[in-house]
């Protein structure tokens, strides 16, 4: 059984020490206070709102040029293999992940750069002492500051203290933790994939036309006969219709008048800003109904392979798909959602799929266009324009793209697991209440 010591920071193991920060780094730094041009061409430069969970998302870097990138990789602002690089502006300690060395990337100030002495503290156990609650909870109650944006200084970082557990027992920490994380990140690779795999396989069927025909050769490429239609040349015994057409129900939900009442949580309530795209849910922006007020709901229930789309606010026209469970087994949408649901006859793959193309996400936002505030409604998306496909395609189409997508949401709830189990653990490993070997 372990012993604990009374220290400055709490209780902790007999054999850890308290270390400040500053003993524990090479050194503590930060990225550029200056921020050059946005280029064309060049290489890439983030900030804080580049960071996600385990690295930067390229794709919202800006790019500057190859003459400002060299002066900054000169002034150290270019992240070092097994770096901890911190977000310490605005979204402070939100992400926190170490660097692989390789990205061909500058930062700026708003994050910081932790250098460990790798012969007192392992990158990742660093890493995951910052995304412990207890250290959070002490870094915001004793170093951030600012009222509209709240940061933490860089000289702040130096005055932290952390427990410090010997080396071979922080990389046993590391590896537990660590070995989770490796699962989740899989499954989200998995997860690209097999949506990817999805979208080439509908765009082949329905925007090139090359689905397999009654001799199971392609369509279009074996002389199969197309007509003119408003959507440009189809296959000869396909239609255009209106969303109208192939739609049982639209509808969105409701949540009580004046607010949420949070001495319930009984009931999950969906809401725009988790209508993300394919197998993503943010189950911190989760929000609660009572049970009572749920059953009381005459619509905005889902069920298994709603279509949901965002239908007023910043991003209208994104869209999801939840089935099997996913994200939660019982749970409605709000009235800024809607549940499209399509009649028997049509397939609801297909019509997640045709509302994901990018000229139907246009469409959806032209709605808009003339509108004083942003939102859509009922008529003007079932006026929208779709593909009416025979019943023997669909069928095909179905049985093909089914399994796909009932082992992405698999994934997604395996990676809920995952993450539950990672965040109980994380605490006790931190704090020594659980040892490891």
């Amino acid at each position: 059984m372990s012993k604990f010591k009374q220290t400055e920071i709490g209780k902790i193991p007999e054999n850890w020490e308290v270390e400040n920060l500053k003993e524990v780094c090479i050194k503590i730094t930060d990225g550029s206070h200056f921020s050059p041009p946005t280029e064309s061409t060049g290489k890439l430069i983030a900030t804080v709102k580049d960071m996600k969970e385990r690295g930067f998302d390229y794709s919202t870097c800006r790019i500057i040029s190859n003459e400002d990138y060299e002066k900054l990789v000169k002034q150290d602002c270019k992240p070092l293999k097994d770096d901890v690089l911190i977000a310490k502006d605005g979204s402070y300690l939100k992400h926190v992940f170490v660097s692989n060395g390789k990205d061909e990337i500058v930062i700026l100030s708003s994050i910081a750069i932790l250098r460990p002495n790798q012969l007192k503290i392992f990158p990742d156990f660093l890493k995951y002492l910052f995304t412990d609650s207890k250290t959070k909870a002490r870094v915001s109650g004793n170093y951030v500051s600012g009222a509209v944006i709240p940061r933490i200084v860089l000289r702040d970082f130096e005055k932290i203290d952390l427990p410090i557990p010997p080396l071979p027992e922080q990389r046993a920490i590391a590896s537990i933790l660590s070995s989770l994380d490796d699962k989740i990140e899989l499954n989200n690779k998995m997860n690209k994939t097999l949506e990817a795999v999805g979208q080439a396989l509908f765009k082949r069927w329905f925007v090139d036309f090359e689905f397999p025909n009654e001799e199971g050769k392609q369509y279009k490429s074996s002389g199969g006969k197309m007509v003119e239609s408003e959507l440009g040349e189809i296959p000869e015994r396909w239609e255009v219709g209106k969303l109208g057409d192939v739609i049982e129900k639209i509808e969105s939900g409701r949540r009580p008048k004046g607010g949420i009442d949070s001495s319930h949580f009984e009931i999950p309530s969906v809401g725009a800003e988790n209508i993300r795209g394919l197998g993503k849910y943010d189950y911190s922006k989760t929000k609660f109904i009572s049970k009572e007020f749920y059953d009381k709901m005459k619509t905005g229930i889902i069920k298994s392979k709603d279509v949901l789309l965002y239908k007023d606010g910043a991003n209208i026209g994104r869209n999801s798909l939840f089935m099997n469970n996913f994200p939660f087994k019982e749970c409605c949408v709000n009235e800024h959602v809607f549940i499209l649901r399509s009649k028997k006859s049509f397939s609801q793959f297909f019509l997640y799929f045709w509302i994901d193309q990018k000229s139907m996400t246009q469409k959806i936002i032209n709605l808009n266009s003339n509108a004083a505030q942003p939102g859509i409604n009922q008529i003007s998306v079932i006026s929208l324009p779709i593909l009416i496909i025979d019943n023997a395609t669909r069928r095909s189409f179905d049985l093909f793209i089914e399994p796909l997508l009932s082992k992405i949401f698999y994934n997604c709830l395996q990676n809920r697991r995952l993450s539950q189990i990672r965040d109980s653990l994380l605490p006790k490993l931190m704090s020594g209440v659980v040892r490891v070997r």
